[in-house]
């Protein structure tokens, strides 16, 4: 079990601080939900946007809470000490290095950020190294991956918070890793969550439209995501070296200009031309994977991809540049990785029961994201796309609009069904969608339907398919359950596919998984 006195949690501590450390007391975990103190436990109290976390101050001591960290004046009256900080929010990724005794700095870290792409560009890089020889852990929203130990990040993740991103790596260390991959999104930069992770590469894919809800513009979004760049200049003198490379995409015109002008540290560019530092030429696309060259400095080395889709072929290129001119790995050796990688769970994963149509799920859901999902689609068939997908509540409106603008652009019909409604109408939502639709000459009933249900919706799709067509339900993917209200439902867009496939055909499979909206 890892302890600490209070007292040693603040030498390095970079920001100002007040007040005593009273008795020191030993700190056996740092927690910054009240509700999962125990006895040990220093409470960081951080204002929220629903509710005060010194608010509930009280109750953590009551829990068991030997010490507190906030913002508010509270130097009297407590009965435990307590410790005050002009941002706690930014203040705890410091002070969980702290108590795992800084383990970013006996790693060399590498960030993966972007609006689309993150997880496979961060797979890819985890190949790579592996296919090198060097002992590496990855932190995505899929998974963390500790040695042999595959460990579940959650529901609907971002980047971890704070303590459990210091704890991964502390257990990588433990673990005798040298690397780490962790895909930081912009949520987890704006929140601080690994500012003390001291990176020494830092990965965009992209930067397109997407959490508007919380950024409010593309330049404040923008501006998050370049904050993984910002942190290179802060990263300490590590034994291992520090590359402090930025790796960017040449063909993101709207990023890239941003992000060059803003990195004071290395850089390479990467891209679909030979603008770019690194590049790929000779493309080849198939259904089953991808071939291309790629080219450098010095080296034009041949690749392939069990990937589908020229924007995985960009994913590619930025795994590989962060390898080649980040680590020195060799271009062949970074090749023979690329090719290693299987797929991704939910990312254009084939599902197949033997009917006669492509089915496809994958995690499409910005307008980005559908837009090269349905490209990457139609490269995969000379039938019809049938398109199943949503638009999440309580997050970006305008999104809802794009996506089906997207969708009858691209696919031969679109199903607009649920995918997160929350506490927003699910009819509003989707008549949103639909005013898109028709926005770009869709008719309902002829090249669009509303199904509200998603399990319903996929039955449908997969019962339109002819022979030859390709059905693909987006927005999921790897994800494991949906919000309705407030309630977490248990929902896998795979298994629902393998229950729609398996009615169809006769087979046995799995039941649809349970949906309020199953209920009318």
């Amino acid at each position: 079990m890892t302890t600490i006195r209070l007292a040693e949690l603040f030498p390095k501590f970079p920001f100002v601080y007040q007040g005593t450390f009273g008795e020191n007391p030993e700190i056996l975990g740092i927690q910054i939900d009240s509700r999962k103190i125990k006895p040990g436990d220093l409470f960081i109290a951080m204002p929220g946007g629903s509710a005060d976390g010194h608010r509930f101050i009280p109750t953590a001591i009551q829990n068991g809470a030997v010490a507190v960290v906030g913002e508010q004046d509270l130097s009297s009256g407590l009965p435990v000490p307590y410790v005050r900080v002009e941002n706690a929010r930014r203040s705890v990724t410091y002070l969980a290095s702290a108590f795992y005794d800084y383990p970013g700095h006996r790693l060399t870290v590498i960030g993966v950020t972007g609006t689309d792409g993150k997880t496979t560009t961060s797979n890819l890089l985890f190949h790579i190294l592996q296919e090198a020889g060097l002992k590496v852990g990855l932190i995505s929203t899929v998974n963390a991956v500790i040695g042999d130990e595959v460990l579940d990040t959650g529901f609907h993740v971002t980047t971890p918070d704070a303590p459990d991103v210091q704890r991964y790596l502390a257990r990588m260390v433990q673990a005798g890793l040298t690397h780490v991959i962790l895909e930081t999104t912009s949520h987890g930069l704006s929140q601080y969550r690994a500012d003390a992770s001291q990176y020494d590469i830092a990965v965009v894919t992209n930067i397109t439209h997407e959490h508007f809800d919380e950024h409010g513009s593309y330049e404040n979004y923008r501006a998050a995501k370049g904050r993984l760049f910002e942190l290179l200049q802060d990263t300490v003198e590590k034994p291992q070296g520090n590359p402090r490379l930025g790796v960017l995409n040449r063909d993101d015109v709207k990023s890239y200009e941003y992000l060059h002008q803003l990195i004071k540290t290395k850089r390479v560019s990467y891209g679909l031309f030979p603008s770019a530092d690194i590049y790929a030429t000779n493309v080849e696309y198939s259904p089953s994977g991808l071939s291309f060259d790629i080219c450098g400095a010095g080296f034009m080395v041949p690749a392939t991809s069990n990937l589908v889709g020229a924007y995985n072929v960009s994913n590619c290129l930025a795994a590989f540049s962060a390898a080649v001119s980040g680590l020195g790995i060799d271009p062949q050796v970074a090749a023979r990785g690329l090719s290693r990688l299987p797929g991704i769970p939910g990312r254009m994963e084939v599902i197949d029961l033997g009917q006669n149509f492509t089915a496809i799920v994958d995690f499409a859901h910005t307008p980005n994201a559908l837009r090269v999902a349905l490209e990457a689609a139609r490269q995969m068939t000379s039938g019809r796309i049938i398109s199943v997908f949503g638009s999440a509540g309580l997050r970006d409106r305008e999104k809802r609009r794009m996506m089906a603008e997207t969708s009858a652009g691209l696919a031969d019909f679109s199903v607009l069904t649920a995918e997160d409604p929350r506490t927003e109408s699910l009819d509003d939502i989707l008549e949103e969608m639909a005013a898109g639709a028709r926005a770009r000459g869709s008719r309902e009933g002829e090249t669009f339907t509303r199904v509200r249900d998603r399990g319903e919706a996929i039955r449908f799709a997969v019962k339109m398919a002819l022979p030859g067509d390709l059905v693909i339900a987006c927005g999921k993917g790897h994800e494991q359950s949906m919000c309705f209200g407030v309630t977490e439902y248990l929902w896998d867009d795979r298994t629902a596919m393998r229950a729609a496939l398996a009615e169809l055909l006769g087979k046995k499979g799995p039941e649809m998984p349970y949906l309020p909206t199953q209920e009318g």
